[in-house]
């Protein structure tokens, strides 16, 4: 589904994935669910560009529904993969960058999600910091938005007046709102990342989970 000229986000994946169409090709933000590959190949197909077309693979943070399908991909297309340091050392030793918020009870829960929903090992190509530029969208500006996870970062277009800001915040039918508390590392840090957001003038807010916002002007939570 088109947000803006080659801007999209693909339908039926979970979490969000984001395809940008620039002339030297395609760049992925986060890649979604494992098994999630064919689908998002076959999105990138309908564009009229074969797999080998995806040149860049950037990552907002390490969970698992974000890079599930992230080695398949990286098999299938050969992208550079980029992601923050914090986030590229939990993915090379397969593992989340911070524990899970699940109370004692839930210590069946926590053991198959660790068994099931830990990422395998994956070496990330290149370390992104806070104000580098990725060449992307007339320049992706990354937005260091911490405390949902140690290491998530945010991905701003000045030019097309658009963030990805993954899970550093949610979106719905109401608006655009804060990390959920159960998922959040450091919620001070994460208030902090959405204000630190709010600022930057985005009109369009793409989050890793809900409905793009357009007009997002106002809509941000105080």
């Amino acid at each position: 589904m088109k947000i803006v000229d080659g801007v999209y986000i693909i339908p039926e994946v979970a979490a969000n994935t984001y395809v940008i169409e620039d002339l030297d090709g395609l760049t992925l933000i986060d890649a979604g669910l494992p098994r999630s590959q064919g689908r998002i190949l076959r999105f990138t197909s309908s564009l009229g560009r074969p797999a080998r077309d995806v040149r860049r693979i950037l990552l907002t943070h390490a969970d698992w529904d974000h890079v599930g399908s992230l080695a398949a991909l990286h098999k299938a297309t050969g992208a550079h993969t980029y992601a923050s340091r914090i986030e590229a050392e939990a993915l090379a030793a397969g593992r989340s960058s911070r524990p899970t918020k699940l109370p004692s009870s839930t210590s069946i829960i926590r053991r198959l999600m660790r068994r099931f929903m830990s990422p395998r090992p994956f070496k990330i190509d290149e370390i992104l910091a806070d104000e580098e530029v990725v060449p992307v969208l007339g320049g992706l500006q990354v937005v260091d938005t911490a405390g949902h996870c140690p290491g998530h970062i945010s991905f701003f277009s000045p030019s097309a007046g658009i963030l990805f800001c993954g899970d550093s915040m949610v979106t719905d039918e109401q608006g655009i709102h804060g990390s959920r508390p159960i998922f959040t590392w450091d919620p001070v840090m994460a208030q902090n990342a959405v204000q630190k957001q709010a600022s930057l003038g985005a009109r369009i807010v793409a989050s890793g989970h809900g409905p793009v916002v357009m007009d997002a002007a106002g809509k941000f939570p105080h």
